[in-house]
C-alpha cells in the first residue's frame, strides 16, 4: 500500500514554528507523506515578525503544477495565502482537486503582523471557501468571514452557520482564545459538534491553528470521516501544547513530536 499523501499551501516561517515547516513536521508525525507549495517567505521567530514577501502567482502555480502532476495528494490545506492573485489561483485550481481541500484562512501573525491583504480576505470569502471541504478560523478569524463579533460558544455556533453559506462543506470555529475550556465548534450537514479540552496555561502556542489543520488534513489523507480527524486532531494539538519544548524567548512552538492514542 502506497504512504498517504497530504498537501500543504502555505507561507514559510525560519523558526520552524509554524506555517510550512509545521505543517510538514505534523503530516510525517501522523504517518504521512507532506508535500509542499511556498506562497510567502517571512522573517520572524518567536519574538517578532520583521517582514513578509510574497511570491509571485506563477511561480506558486508552477509549484502546485509540479506536485499535482507526479504525487497527487489525498488532501490538502492552505494556509497563509498573501494575495489576491494566490487566493484566486488556488480558487480556481480547487475546483478540479478530486481531494477535500481543508482551508486555514490566516489572516495575521501571532504577533499580529497581516499576512494578507484585505483583497485576499474578500478572495477568500467569495472564490475559495466555495470550494473548500472545511475551513477552520480562529475567533477573530471566523468574525471577520461572519461579519460579526466572536466572543463565546453561543456566537461560535452562529458563526459558523454563517460561514457555511459561502459554502465551504464544513466550519471549524476554534475557540483557543476563550476562558475556561478550549471548546471547537463544528458546524456539519446542518449540525453543531463540540470538541472540548482543558485549557493549558503556556505562551508557547506559536503555530497552533497551523499544527491542528495540518493534522485534520493529514487524518483526512489517511481516509479518515471529518468527525474523527478533528478529534484525533484536537488530541494531537492539546498535547502538542502541554508537551512545548520551551524554546525561543517569547511565544515559543508545540511540540510536534507530540504522540496520542
Amino acid at each position: 500500500m502506497k504512504m498517504p499523501v497530504a498537501l500543504t499551501i502555505a507561507g514559510s516561517d525560519p523558526s520552524g514554528g509554524a506555517g510550512i515547516q509545521a505543517d510538514l513536521k505534523t503530516f510525517h508525525q501522523r504517518g504521512v507523506y507532506g508535500a509542499s507549495v511556498i506562497t510567502l517567505v517571512t522573517v520572524q521567530n518567536t519574538q517578532k515578525v520583521s517582514a513578509v514577501e510574497v511570491l509571485s502567482g506563477i511561480l506558486v502555480g508552477d509549484q502546485l503544477d509540479a506536485v499535482l502532476e507526479d504525487i497527487p495528494p489525498q488532501a490538502a490545506k492552505t494556509g497563509a495565502l498573501g494575495n489576491i492573485e494566490i487566493v484566486s489561483l488556488i480558487a480556481e485550481r480547487a475546483r478540479s482537486f478530486a481531494f477535500p481541500l481543508v482551508v486555514d484562512p490566516v489572516m495575521i501573525s501571532k504577533h499580529g503582523r497581516p499576512l494578507m491583504t484585505e483583497q485576499a480576505r474578500t478572495g477568500i470569502s467569495e472564490l475559495l471557501l466555495p470550494n473548500a471541504f472545511l475551513v477552520t478560523p480562529n475567533l477573530h478569524e471566523a468574525g471577520e468571514l461572519a461579519g460579526m463579533a466572536v466572543h463565546d460558544p453561543a456566537s461560535m455556533r452562529e458563526a459558523a452557520a454563517r460561514i457555511a453559506l459561502r459554502g465551504p462543506q464544513a466550519v471549524l470555529v476554534k475557540g483557543g482564545h476563550l476562558e475556561g475550556d478550549a471548546i471547537d465548534v463544528l458546524y456539519w450537514k446542518g449540525e453543531i459538534v463540540e470538541y472540548r479540552s482543558p485549557r493549558i496555561s503556556t505562551i508557547h502556542t506559536h503555530g497552533t491553528g497551523c499544527t491542528y489543520s495540518a493534522c485534520i488534513t493529514a487524518e483526512l489523507a489517511k481516509g479518515r470521516t471529518l468527525i474523527d480527524a478533528i478529534g484525533i486532531a484536537k488530541r494531537y494539538i492539546t498535547k502538542a501544547i502541554e508537551t512545548n519544548p520551551g524554546l525561543g524567548k517569547g511565544c515559543g512552538p508545540v511540540n510536534h513530536h507530540a504522540r496520542t492514542r
